[in-house]
């Protein structure tokens, strides 16, 4: 873990690298995945089965493509009242906030009389990567799924990799909660692929969301174009800035919350009190070891955990707009005052009482978030992202002859004179 003083020479550099680390795998998978793209759209369905049986280790023929409906029905089911209840909540609570995203149609007549609006469609198909196996999380099935259904998509088709056959249950009970039309047993870059170019068994979808490995991240951006994507994410990552009045094994539990999810995520503290900032890092310590995750955890944290002490938390908000992390949690006497001055953030989490955890089960809002920085110019999941605007515009004789003037001399000047007869034409002579 790094300890970094905004009063000590050479912060700004120190600080600066911690920005600049990428944290990114290592691996240069980018010729792999191309690789694995091209057998798929040429190959279609026996390259899903080729990579399945090698990466997954069994063959789609006897194990099924598909999980049918039923399969996932019986899933949920199967849940314990809790968990069933958890889940319904959770469900709940995230449609009624991305049904408040659902954007409005426009249509109106400005002053010269032109016709002008915009209209809102959803994407007819979108692909949702699940992770599987043990690992498989059920709440980002919730997260990818509903705002798909909320913004009216119509086929919603879900990839998972079932490794040695292994499906995981919760995963497919929230699939059955959110209303997937399609499971399919594969996953991988393989799949992605799938999702785009279509195979003879899956249809193409025209977007792709999801959290996936470094593959899957690649074979996402590689076929931005062909499909539209979310995002392309990176390790997890947490930015808490926190006074000396937090119970410190609250915000030491906040910072692992991300660290256990990958060796490379990455978790930082800011406070304005170094005594305080001893008593968290104690604080890490105890909790690591009651931790099931604490090898993940502590590699997480001894690699790449952060404590930054500054004079005063006037100093925050430009420190966490150079981050523009994933996730910041402000649990100070008046978070609101530090909150209005943070432009750049995935989501931000107010107050003593809320922890970043909550929101990636069942606050409402949607955990699916920019990392590596890109918060600067990009936002969580959103009905949007499953959506497209149309716009249209209409014009009658005198509307014409109010702005078509203007815009034949533009295309005169621009050396279009066919753009220029198309609307001198309609115009009186």
């Amino acid at each position: 873990m790094q300890r970094l003083s905004s009063k000590d020479a050479g912060f700004a550099e120190a600080f600066q690298r911690v920005v600049a680390d990428r944290r990114e795998s290592a691996v240069d998978v980018a010729r792999d995945v191309a690789d694995i793209l091209a057998a798929v759209r040429e190959r279609g369905d026996a390259a899903l089965a080729d990579y399945t049986a090698r990466f997954d280790g069994h063959d789609l023929d006897q194990t099924g493509w598909r999980i049918d409906a039923e399969t996932c029905r019986a899933a949920f089911e199967a849940l314990s009242p809790e968990l069933r209840d958890a889940l319904e909540l959770a469900a709940t609570r995230i449609r009624a906030y991305h049904a408040a995203q659902l954007p409005e149609n426009r249509d109106y007549t400005d002053a010269a009389g032109v016709r002008l609006g915009a209209v809102w469609r959803a994407v007819d198909a979108a692909g949702l990567y699940v992770p599987g196996g043990r690992a498989a999380y059920p709440s980002s099935m919730l997260m990818n799924a509903i705002p798909a259904k909320v913004a009216g998509v119509e086929r919603l088709v879900v990839v998972t990799p079932t490794p040695k056959g292994e499906v995981n249950a919760l995963v497919l009970a929230a699939a059955h909660l959110a209303g997937v039309d399609e499971v399919w047993r594969v996953g991988g870059a393989h799949a992605v692929g799938a999702l785009a170019y279509g195979t003879d068994r899956i249809a193409p979808v025209d977007v792709i969301t999801g959290p996936g490995n470094a593959w899957v991240a690649e074979a996402k951006r590689q076929l931005y174009g062909v499909v539209g994507i979310d995002m392309v994410a990176g390790p997890s990552e947490i930015l808490v800035i926190a006074d000396a009045k937090n119970e410190p094994r609250r915000i030491a539990a906040d910072l692992l919350s991300q660290a256990e999810h990958d060796p490379t995520s990455q978790s930082i503290l800011i406070t304005d009190d170094a005594a305080y900032a001893d008593t968290v890092a104690e604080a890490v310590e105890l909790e690591l070891s009651a931790l099931a995750t604490e090898a993940t955890a502590r590699q997480s944290w001894n690699d790449y955990g952060v404590i930054v002490v500054v004079e005063s938390f006037d100093e925050a908000p430009a420190l966490a707009d150079a981050l523009a992390a994933e996730h910041v949690e402000i649990a100070t006497d008046d978070p609101e005052s530090l909150f209005r001055k943070i432009r750049h953030a995935g989501s931000v989490f107010l107050g003593r009482m809320t922890p970043e955890a909550v929101g990636d089960y069942v606050a409402g809002p949607n955990h699916v978030l920019p990392t590596g920085r890109r918060a600067r110019f990009a936002s969580g999941l959103s009905v949007l992202d499953f959506m497209k605007r149309t716009s249209f515009i209409q014009l009658d004789q005198a509307a014409l002859e109010a702005i078509g003037p203007a815009a034949v001399a533009l295309a005169d000047a621009e050396g279009l004179p066919a753009h220029a007869r198309s609307i001198s034409v309609r115009l009186s002579q």
